[in-house]
């Protein structure tokens, strides 16, 4: 089925129209359309081989479509080579000139671009001092950590005052604590330069924390659009549900506007429109379970299993011969006896797809 983002969208700067890219028999992307805003932090989201990167690829000019159109403020660049667009990239390999020290990297493009040296060097300050590496500019890249190298291919870009940065996984080479300073480096950097942001990764922590919009991609098709909140706490499939972060997918029954039967009980909810007896899909979050005294849940199990996670217990809850999901701050040690209860406002109701092939029309963010 056609996945189409639709919707008007005030001061679009990148429009793709009906792109379609395909390797040999192998469809990347099928008839994929999408708008991106100014001074968006937008992020493509998806596992391997999803088509994010190679949607990114496209934006920069580095592969060109099939078929479709890459427009960027109004005009067609589809047949644009990179160095013609207003666009840069950070890749995840660095590609630092290891020959060069760190002013004669930054300063590359410029200098093939004829710009005189004092403009240079005033760029090279410039950028420096935003990316909070001062005073490097004689170092070496074999010099410097992970963390600092990116930050000066960053600055590389950012000097060549694009319009668009796009960044290709820049963070998945870094260590977890180096790459979670880097994602608050991202946001600030993109708040004081007042530029677009279009970011590819497969870590979901990354994207929620960093973006304006996710886009969720799978298998050459958008899933959903929206803001990090949107996607986390209503997702419209069962693929994006499972995606971010961790859930509780449970085929139901409704029953009626606001009653959803799971497991053989009704549980009371907010959804309507869904018809009566209509089977769905029900997604409910770990940690928006309560577990209370038996007597006090919509249903009762038992604890099978439990993991100290650092600021939540994990557990697991056998109730209604299903596996639960549980993240609670409180302790229900294995074995003992308890009741589930779920906020009406957390039980999320999707459609079931008619088949196993069928793919989210998405609308307007």
């Amino acid at each position: 089925m056609q996945c189409l983002c639709m919707g008007i969208a005030m001061n679009k700067l990148i429009d793709l129209q009906n792109i379609t890219k395909a390797y040999g028999d192998n469809i990347v992307l099928d008839d994929l359309n999408l708008y991106i805003k100014e001074n968006e932090f937008l992020t493509l989201l998806g596992p391997s081989g999803c088509g994010k990167t190679t949607t990114l690829r496209i934006i920069g000019g580095f592969e060109n479509p099939d078929q479709g159109n890459v427009i960027f403020d109004g005009k067609n660049i589809t047949k644009l080579p990179p160095n013609q667009r207003q666009l840069n990239t950070v890749f995840q390999k660095y590609a630092l000139f290891t020959h060069m020290t760190i002013a004669e990297n930054i300063a590359f493009g410029l200098k093939i671009k004829k710009k005189s040296k004092s403009y240079i060097d005033d760029k090279i300050k410039y950028a420096l001092k935003l990316v909070n590496l001062d005073g490097y500019e004689n170092r070496k890249p074999d010099s410097l950590s992970g963390g600092q190298q990116q930050r000066i291919a960053i600055a590389r870009a950012i000097v060549n005052e694009p319009k668009v940065l796009l960044l290709d996984e820049p963070l998945g080479a870094l260590d977890l604590k180096l790459r979670q300073d880097m994602q608050y480096e991202l946001i600030r950097l993109k708040n004081e330069l007042g530029i677009t942001f279009i970011y590819v990764t497969h870590d979901q922590e990354e994207a929620l924390t960093m973006s304006d919009t996710i886009v969720v991609m799978n298998q050459g098709y958008i899933q959903q659009i929206g803001t990090p909140e949107d996607i986390y706490n209503e997702p419209t499939n069962a693929f994006v549900a499972d995606f971010i972060g961790e859930s509780n997918i449970i085929a139901g029954t409704m029953i009626q506007d606001k009653l959803v039967n799971i497991l053989g009980t009704n549980f009371e909810c907010v959804d309507v429109g869904f018809g009566k007896n209509k089977p769905v899909d029900v997604v409910i979050r770990p940690e928006d379970i309560d577990l209370v005294a038996p007597e006090q849940g919509t249903i009762t199990g038992r604890v099978t299993s439990l993991i100290f996670k650092g600021v939540h217990y994990e557990m697991e809850v056998m109730a209604n011969g299903h596996e639960w999901l549980v993240h609670s701050t409180d302790l229900s040690p294995v074995g003992s006896e308890v009741g589930i209860h779920v906020d009406p406002f957390d039980i999320q109701i999707m459609n079931k797809p008619e088949s196993d092939d069928e793919e989210a029309v998405i609308l307007d963010e």
